[in-house]
């Protein structure tokens, strides 16, 4: 008699539970929750803009509504938006502004001018290459008093490089640069274009680099010439980056202080008076800290306007296109 056993059913295989899904408002993918452990990683960056950037900027303005002075026994007292009337009265400081805007478009333009053929010329397959690519950056890598101190030996009347090349070509005797009525401004201006060289050839050589090279070899497979692939190909592939580092230097250059400050200290005659170096003085040397703020305040006004623009531009205007 043959007994039959029945072979054990399959184990079953339990299905995990099911997790609820979390949508978004928009109907959208699952809303990550607010770690709120990464605000300890942020904390140590956040502070300090808050205390050194944020912080002053807040004083700054509540200042420029005060009657602050140096030296003063009395009380700081609120007066409104008096400071604010008298700037629109101030000749000297509309005049630092004049100067300003020169500056900074004589400046940023041939600025980006001279970077552009640098970038272009250091994207070429040269010899030795990476050795000129290094040397580019070097007047970024000094500080700007460094810089301020050697062009004054440049310029120098006397003994300064310019003057003597000058003298030994019998192109004249040489002159004061710094201190002529009608030089000081170009010659300020040729520094800073210097000073300011590298930052603006690394953006534009690292958006050339980003060029495809298959779109060159096409055009000129196409019988483009050079000019013809700079303004089909080149060009709207770097237009993106040409806008943000020329926004960004106007937007430097309209703040610069150190380097002119070394150079001509604002002379002669207020030439080279630019407004961050109006408000300093006004601060430092005559003790008007309201209105210096009130200065201040200005200045941060039409920076964050021309900001606003060139955000507006790039959120508006395309740049993928």
């Amino acid at each position: 008699m043959t007994s039959t056993t029945s072979a054990p059913p399959p184990p079953t295989r339990r299905r995990p539970a099911a997790r609820p899904v979390t949508r978004s408002r928009r109907g959208g993918g699952p809303a990550r929750p607010l770690d709120h452990g990464a605000w300890f990683l942020v904390l140590p960056a956040l502070i300090p803009i808050l205390l050194l950037s944020v912080g002053p900027l807040l004083y700054g303005v509540a200042l420029a509504f005060t009657d602050a002075q140096a030296g003063r026994t009395a009380p700081t007292r609120w007066i409104g938006t008096l400071n604010f009337s008298d700037l629109t009265r101030d000749t000297l400081f509309q005049e630092s502004f004049g100067i300003g805007l020169l500056w900074a478009v004589g400046v940023t333009v041939p600025q980006f001018a001279l970077a552009l053929g640098l970038a272009l010329l250091l994207d070429q397959e040269l010899r030795l290459r990476w050795l000129a690519r290094a040397l580019v950056i070097i007047p970024w890598a000094m500080p700007e008093v460094v810089v301020g101190i050697m062009w004054r030996l440049v310029y120098h009347p006397d003994a300064g490089v310019l003057n003597e090349t000058l003298r030994d070509l019998g192109l004249g005797t040489g002159r004061d640069w710094l201190t002529g009525l009608g030089t000081a401004l170009p010659a300020v201006v040729l520094v800073g274009v210097w000073a300011g060289l590298p930052q603006t050839t690394v953006a534009l050589l690292a958006g050339l680099q980003n060029t495809p090279r298959e779109l060159h070899e096409a055009a000129a497979l196409d019988g483009a010439g050079a000019w013809r692939r700079f303004r089909a190909v080149t060009w709207p592939a770097l237009r993106p980056v040409a806008l943000a580092i020329t926004a960004l230097n106007l937007i430097w250059n309209l703040n610069a202080f150190a380097l002119v400050y070394v150079l001509t200290g604002g002379g002669p005659g207020g030439r080279t008076r630019l407004p961050a170096l109006f408000v300093y003085e006004e601060a430092f040397r005559y003790g008007q800290f309201g209105y210096a703020a009130a200065m201040g305040c200005v200045l941060v006004a039409v920076v964050s306007v021309l900001l606003a623009v060139f955000l507006v531009g790039r959120l508006t205007g395309g740049d993928d296109r």
